[in-house]
């Protein structure tokens, strides 16, 4: 399964260096065939301690993580809907990603000046958030003009469509996001179709600067505002140190920690970037081990077992007979596989199980 986060944001605000440190955690791309071999995309594994547990438990000569990637897209400024800047790449580039994840500037430093004169987190996600908006605006117009003659013939699919292209046209010239309209399930099956920019989840990375002026450890006012923003909107954040963690992408272990601690860092802000970027993208994790390998397989949350079982091989799903599923802690509490099977922690499951995060499964075709 590929999913892709684009990483967006104004210039100078940090995201070419945060691409640079993350990508320094690139695996190699030979393991996962579905993922696109391009300098600006970071085949990221997701940070989970349960998949090396059950490595050592089943002493695997090969342990492969979950991935996401992470793509950078080119900068955006203000005007990029009419073709500004690098706009028309930008637009195509981010309509290619699953979602967003916008880097915000949260410091200030004389030495790196800022595009619009001054540092405010939220002018420039409004700055951003316009210019896809307006895009959509224009997709949704020109969308409702072609649909009229069949509109005016009483195409019931048509009609259908056009009420909800109605309702998705007045919230975007409210200045709002279609990730926050509220549809029901047919309705939002329409709209995908589109693939409008404002409906992809988006995620924010306050980037901030060690031993810089920080509005958060400052409490500055425009935090506090951009604070209030995120609330209203019901937005994800995380709170990053770029500078710091592409300082120490060549770093391991005990060292990075001791050398984060003195540039002033608090903790692993990728890490906690890349597993919020996953939850974003709706993923959980299931398992797979043995001798030869244990692995972490990517499906969405709510994915039934012949449906997860497509990650490991498209026969998969039709194939299906049952799976054996034991959840991972349940697994490496009872020591063994068969300790597990006689405490009642194995079972046996069919083709409406709806798989859980940390299953460990073995499927039978």
């Amino acid at each position: 399964m590929s999913l892709s986060l684009g990483i967006v944001g104004l210039p100078n605000v940090g995201k070419s260096t945060l691409f640079n440190a993350l990508t320094k955690k690139s695996v190699p791309a030979e393991n996962y065939p579905f993922c696109t071999i391009d300098p600006s995309v970071g085949i990221v594994p997701v940070p989970d301690e349960r998949l090396w547990k059950l490595s050592t438990f089943s002493k695997s000569a090969k342990t492969i993580p979950a991935v996401v990637e992470f793509v950078d897209i080119a900068g955006l400024v203000k005007g990029a809907s009419e073709g500004e800047g690098l706009g028309n790449k930008f637009l195509s580039n981010i309509r290619e990603v699953d979602a967003i994840v916008e880097v915000v500037r949260i410091f200030e430093d004389d030495k790196i000046i800022h595009v619009h004169g001054g540092v405010d987190p939220v002018s420039d996600i409004e700055v951003i958030n316009f210019e896809l908006i307006l895009v959509d605006t224009d997709t949704v117009t020109k969308r409702l003009s072609n649909l009229q003659k069949d509109v005016k013939a009483g195409k019931k699919e048509a009609i259908f469509e056009n009420e909800i292209l109605i309702k998705a046209d007045a919230y975007l010239k409210e200045g709002k996001m279609v990730n926050t309209l509220v549809l029901d399930e047919k309705e939002k099956i329409v709209l995908k179709q589109l693939n409008l920019l404002t409906s992809k989840p988006i995620m924010y990375a306050l980037n901030k600067k060690a031993g810089g002026k920080n509005l958060d450890d400052m409490k500055d006012p425009r935090f506090e505002k951009l604070l209030n923003f995120f609330t209203e909107s019901k937005s994800q954040y995380v709170v990053i140190d770029a500078g710091i963690e592409n300082e120490l992408k060549d770093l391991e272990g005990d060292e990075k920690e001791m050398f984060r601690t003195e540039l002033g860092g608090k903790d692993d802000g990728i890490d906690k970037l890349i597993k919020a970027g996953y939850a974003l993208l709706n993923l959980i994790t299931y398992f797979t081990t043995g001798e030869d390998e244990t692995r972490a397989w990517t499906v969405l949350r709510d994915s039934t077992a012949p449906v997860a079982g497509q990650a490991i091989h498209t026969d998969f799903k039709d194939k299906f007979i049952r799976a054996e599923v034991v959840h991972c802690e349940d697994l490496l509490s009872a020591g063994s596989y068969a300790t597990a099977r006689e405490n009642g922690k194995v079972r046996t499951e069919g083709k409406e199980y709806i798989v859980k995060d940390g299953d460990v499964i073995e499927f039978r075709i």
